[in-house]
């Protein structure tokens, strides 16, 4: 496992597992919205794909983000593939106490020095009704696409609580071959 691609909705700890796993592996992390969005604003399309592939070409790598339109650049070059996928109550629930760690000044990221009030709860394009559109939305093309990705060879992990996160983490700090012997890590699909 040299390759990683690591995908969830908002607020499922992606980020928080791609540094982990790259401390750990001690491979190369990258956050695909680091590549996306410049000073300058977000990159074109094509711009954007070229630098996710460059990332993609090199031996080990770990890449994060939400970006299934990258599927052929990232996933597919992928040894693994990780799903974050949690339920949707939790996601609200992690959104709402994020949103208001970062409105209460205790983040100090651009997401929160963007944030107010009326982005996080209160307009028509809020976090939170974001989130649950893009949750609908989203979550039956990621299993088809994770699908067309299993069926090209990648591995599957698809982790549904943070609990089965910290089951995986604990089998990772065993190494490869004993959490493999234990079958735990696997391609499972379905709402």
């Amino acid at each position: 496992m040299q390759k990683i691609a690591l995908f969830g909705q908002p607020a499922t700890g992606k980020t928080t597992l791609a540094k982990w796993l790259s401390t750990e592996l001690g491979y190369p992390h990258t956050d695909l919205d680091g590549l996306l969005f410049t000073p300058d604003g977000p990159l074109p399309l094509e711009e954007f794909r070229r630098q996710a592939a460059e990332v993609a070409q090199h031996d080990e790598w770990i890449v994060e983000g939400n970006f299934s339109k990258l599927a052929d650049v990232v996933w597919h070059r992928a040894d693994v593939l990780v799903w974050l996928d949690f339920p949707l109550i939790l996601v609200l629930y992690r959104i709402v106490r994020r949103s208001l760690s970062q409105l209460a000044g205790h983040e100090d990221s651009a997401q929160a020095r963007q944030l107010t009030w009326r982005k996080a709860f209160f307009v028509r394009r809020s976090l939170l009704r974001t989130a649950i559109r893009k949750y609908r939305r989203n979550r039956p093309r990621y299993a088809q696409q994770v699908d067309e990705t299993a069926d090209l060879g990648v591995q599957v992990i698809r982790l549904r609580s943070p609990r089965e996160v910290r089951r995986w983490k604990t089998e990772m700090r065993k190494g490869p071959a004993e959490s493999r012997s234990q079958g735990t890590a696997r391609h499972t699909t379905g709402p």
